[in-house]
């Protein structure tokens, strides 16, 4: 019997080296599950009669039909990231509602960052009809995938209580401890949703639950001082205010 949290994925691209990239990536997240491939449009409609999907890997340019041209065919289609070796055709893919537009070569660090954005549009019952049922959790319990002592960590957005940066590196300090994965802070600020998590300094994020007290100065997040940075404190005082 499938696991119904996780995700069917589908590969449709007319270059082998890609699939199997992708397939790569995909085995690597226990949160998705890599189900087929197509080398083109025609095959990939064909797949989809016979079987269900949640997630597309759609490349554009390939021969008979585009990945455009191909999603615009299909009437409820699974959620969809783009994967191109052109940045031509960024503005078109977000017109059709795609998760995300990942450029070749695709590095792991940003596929993850497309999967996350996935994980939480199926937390917060974002998905088509089709791909997730009414009983989709709620935003609380959304989650995210860390990679960090090779393998993939799985962590509960509301364990989540700050986040700091180290360079190249960014520490997760949660309920349950510490994760220190490689991972710009803007690439994880930019997965995160705004409305739970709040970029207080250059090298913080904190999560807006977690905060017990706060100055222009600090935020206190459990027994963390947490320091709020010049360039940011007009945007931490407005969001605390309207928060409060």
């Amino acid at each position: 019997m499938s696991d119904p949290n996780v995700i069917k994925c589908l590969v449709i691209d007319d270059e082998p080296p890609a699939r199997s990239i992708l397939k790569n990536y995909i085995e690597a997240m226990p949160a998705l599950k890599w189900v087929g491939e197509c080398g083109n449009a025609i095959q990939a409609l064909s797949y989809l009669q016979q079987h269900e999907v949640q997630l597309i890997f759609l490349d554009i340019r390939m021969p008979q039909l585009s990945g455009i041209d191909f999603l615009k065919t299909l009437k409820n289609p699974p959620a969809v990231i783009f994967t191109t070796a052109y940045s031509d055709y960024a503005i078109q893919s977000y017109d059709l509602d795609a998760v995300d537009y990942l450029l070749k070569p695709i590095q792991f660090e940003r596929f993850i960052k497309a999967i996350n954005k996935v994980l939480y549009a199926k937390g917060s019952n974002q998905l088509t009809e089709t791909t997730v049922s009414n009983e989709a959790p709620a935003v609380k319990e959304s989650f995210v995938y860390f990679r960090a002592d090779r393998k993939m960590v799985k962590v509960m957005l509301r364990d989540i209580h700050y986040i700091e940066s180290m360079k190249d590196y960014v520490k997760v300090f949660t309920g349950n401890g510490t994760i220190v994965t490689r991972q710009s802070i803007i690439s994880l600020e930019a997965m995160l949703p705004g409305n739970m998590f709040l970029r207080t300094h250059r090298s913080f994020i904190v999560s807006l639950e977690k905060i017990r007290s706060f100055t222009n100065e600090v935020i206190e997040v459990e027994k963390s001082e947490i320091p709020v940075g010049k360039l940011y404190r007009n945007n931490v005082m407005r969001a605390l205010d309207v928060r409060n």
